[in-house]
């Protein structure tokens, strides 16, 4: 399908990507040789098999891990030719992790997991903004334990909003969840995506979701097998998942 021209700015593209897992016995490539662009403002879905390499490329996209060959760039940084130091600047300066669990702390608030991350951001939003993005304005001083799944996770991504990064890395933000209570968290990607225009990639094994998607990438055996974009997106709440 043809592409308009004016297509926005790659923030990730990568070249050749491969990720090897020597056993000693035998080598299993996670990722085979992988040519990649996320642009600027797209919100983007990944979708393929336990195995297929989704998680694998978020992490090295994320700085999280190394490709064993290949290139990567986010815009004009090279990640392949950084140390693990440069790589946490990179991280703390420009990417939002969202996991399948939560990982906030029991002994905290919602306001003060928030915080966590807007004491070392350079240019953080107050966690009291985050948390109203994300529709638990009147949840703040509640702790985890307080809070169904859907809420925690909501937590979760207003701490990765709240430093305000120019990508959000989202690896089954709604495994955990069922169909109801996971719509609620992407719709708070889906907002986050429209109105501040962050680049946003989601891995997930639930294909219905892939209707929200500007572009939707599947991958099979360490590979990217096919990339289709949809003209018209779905509002969360209009998929039946």
């Amino acid at each position: 399908m043809a592409r308009d021209i004016t297509e926005p700015e790659v923030v990730f593209r990568t070249e050749g990507v491969t990720k090897v897992y020597d056993t000693g016995e035998v080598k299993v490539y996670a990722l085979a040789g992988v040519d990649l662009e996320l642009r600027e403002s797209e919100l983007t879905v990944l979708l393929g098999a336990s195995g297929s390499g989704k998680s694998t490329l978020l992490n090295i996209l994320g700085g999280l891990d190394h490709a064993t060959s290949g290139r990567v760039w986010f815009k004009q940084l090279e990640l392949t030719k950084m140390n693990d130091r440069a790589l946490t600047r990179f991280r703390r300066d420009y990417v939002g992790f969202i996991f399948q669990f939560y990982n906030l702390v029991a002994s905290l608030s919602a306001r003060e997991n928030v915080a966590l991350v807007t004491d070392i951001a350079p240019d953080p939003m107050p966690a009291e903004e985050a948390l109203e993005i994300v529709g638990l304005g009147h949840r703040m001083d509640h702790f985890p334990a307080e809070m169904s799944g859907g809420e925690q996770q909501r937590v979760a991504i207003a701490r990765a909003i709240a430093k305000r990064p120019q990508v959000l890395l989202c690896d089954e933000p709604t495994g955990a969840l069922d169909s109801k209570t996971g719509v609620q968290v992407l719709e708070a990607l889906d907002r986050i995506n429209r109105e501040f225009g962050t680049t946003t990639a989601v891995i997930t094994h639930a294909a219905e979701i892939r209707k929200m998607a500007h572009r939707v990438i599947r991958f099979q055996d360490g590979k990217i097998a096919s990339t289709e974009f949809n003209e018209t997106r779905l509002h969360p709440h209009e998929i039946d998942w």
